[in-house]
């Protein structure tokens, strides 16, 4: 029972994961489905892509570039109006 119960916790942490990484919105380089590749960049690397948002807010995300050279949103950050 202990195996199955492990089992079952290992399927929903793994599914889970997808559900709260970082959605990208209307500015972000992989919003409404686009997809960027960057051949030339090496495999691992990341970037930062700084934008306005439709509030007037700047934003600061980070991607990862992927074994396949497509990039992956990692993480976003709201900036001050002081930066």
């Amino acid at each position: 029972m202990n195996k199955f119960a492990t089992a079952t916790l290992l399927a929903v942490l793994a599914g889970s994961s997808a559900a709260y990484a970082t959605q990208p919105i209307q500015g972000s380089i992989t919003y409404n489905g686009n997809e960027s590749y960057l051949p030339k960049s090496p495999v691992g690397s990341n970037f930062e892509h700084r934008f306005t948002g439709q509030d007037g807010q700047e934003y600061r995300e980070i991607y990862r570039v992927n074994a396949s050279h497509s990039v992956d949103l990692v993480t976003r950050q709201m900036l001050s109006n002081d930066q």
